[in-house]
Order: C-alpha cells, then sequence, then structure tokens
C-alpha cells in the first residue's frame, strides 16, 4: 500500500468512528509510519484516533500529536477537576487505592503504587475520560511479588502459545531482575498489543522492553 493510499485509509478510519472528530486532524504517512497533527476537544478523542488509526491494515506504527483544546464552557479549575479524577478512580474497583493524582493546568499526573499493570492501565484510561483532561502522565510504580526469572519466562511463553492472535514461534522472550524483553515480528498493531498484555500478565514483571516489529 502506496503512503497515500494509506492515507486515505486512516483518515477514512477516522471518519467512520464516531467516537472521533476528524474535522481538524491532518494524517500522514512514511512507510507504513502514520502521524497524526492537528487538535481534539478532549483527550479521550486523542487516546480514540490513535486507535483508531491502528487499526488499518497496513499501519506500523502511529505518532499521536494531536493536541487537545477544551473550550472555554469546558475548562475547569484544577482543584475542582482534581477531584472529579479522584472520585472516578475511587468508584473503579479495579483501581487500587493506592493510587494519587494532581492536576496542573488541566494535566493530570497519576503517582503512587500498583502490583498489576491492568492497574495501572485502568488509572490511566479512567483519569483520561474525566471531562476537562488534557493528558496524562501515568507515573504508578509496580510493587509485584518477586518471581523466579525462569518461571516468569516459561509463563510468558505459554501465554503466547495459549492466544489465538499471538504466532508464538516469531517472538522471543527474555527476562532479568524484572524486566522483560520481547523481540521478533508481529503481523499488526493489534497482534503487537496482545503480546504486551500478555507478557504484562505474568507475576513478577515491572517493566517491558519492547522490541516488536510489525510487519504485513
Amino acid at each position: 500500500m502506496s503512503n497515500d493510499e494509506l492515507v486515505l485509509a486512516v483518515s477514512d478510519e477516522l471518519f467512520w468512528d464516531p467516537k472521533v472528530d476528524n474535522e481538524a486532524i491532518a494524517v500522514s504517512a512514511d512507510d507504513g509510519k502514520i502521524t497524526l497533527r492537528g487538535t481534539v476537544g478532549s483527550f479521550r478523542q486523542k487516546r480514540e484516533a490513535k486507535n483508531a488509526a491502528e487499526r488499518v491494515f497496513g499501519v506500523t506504527s502511529v505518532e499521536n500529536d494531536l493536541q487537545v483544546r477544551i473550550l472555554n464552557e469546558d475548562k475547569r479549575e484544577d482543584a475542582e477537576l482534581r477531584g472529579d479524577v479522584l472520585q472516578a478512580l475511587m468508584l473503579d474497583s479495579l483501581v487500587p487505592k493506592t493510587v494519587d493524582a494532581k492536576v496542573d493546568y488541566n494535566y493530570v499526573t497519576l503517582k503512587g503504587t500498583a502490583e498489576w499493570q491492568y492497574q495501572r492501565d485502568e488509572a490511566e484510561f479512567i483519569a483520561g475520560n474525566v471531562p476537562g483532561v488534557i493528558g496524562v502522565d501515568d507515573q504508578i510504580k509496580l510493587k509485584t511479588p518477586s518471581a523466579d526469572a525462569g518461571d516468569v519466562k516459561d509463563s510468558i511463553q505459554d501465554a503466547f502459545k495459549r492466544n489465538a492472535r499471538l504466532d508464538a514461534d516469531d517472538l522471543s522472550v527474555k527476562t532479568s531482575n524484572g524486566t522483560v524483553t520481547i523481540e521478533g515480528v508481529v503481523s499488526s498493531c493489534d497482534e503487537h498489543d496482545e503480546a504486551m498484555t500478555a507478557a504484562w500478565a505474568a507475576p513478577g514483571v515491572t517493566a517491558i522492553k519492547d522490541r516488536m516489529t510489525v510487519e504485513y
């Protein structure tokens, strides 16, 4: 697929997604690498635009340079916004009570600790959905129980083999002190995300070095 064809396909997908206002979004492509520029009205839309672009066949990566511009009537004071973010986090049973948030100029920084990556992801997702938020910096630290490096590697490889969306033979796993390195080739952005999710689910993982490449 040529760059022009890929730009058209991504633009069509952005137009097709009702969660995204694509009127002020510009798309460029360079050999499968997509860049999104322009403005959107919420952090949720910025995130959904990236998700939409990643769904398109031929896309190998997405650089999300969209800027969030909150309309004057939707702007909030930082203290009020922080209260709403904390309330939203508290109401979500997947977010541990050890997670805190601060807000500066409508930008949310998440702090505290969690035992699992999915808890960090959930906190970031919930905070980003609060009206008035223009960005989220996830600084939550993982404090998972330690595990033997061999057990971590084996459990991740087994998870890859169980997953119908992954070709485990094309991926290799290395572990060291809680850090997992994944290398190999995947056939789509969706398969890449599946591999990352499976690896994060292994007990003892505190960081992942992503060295996967997407090839169609």
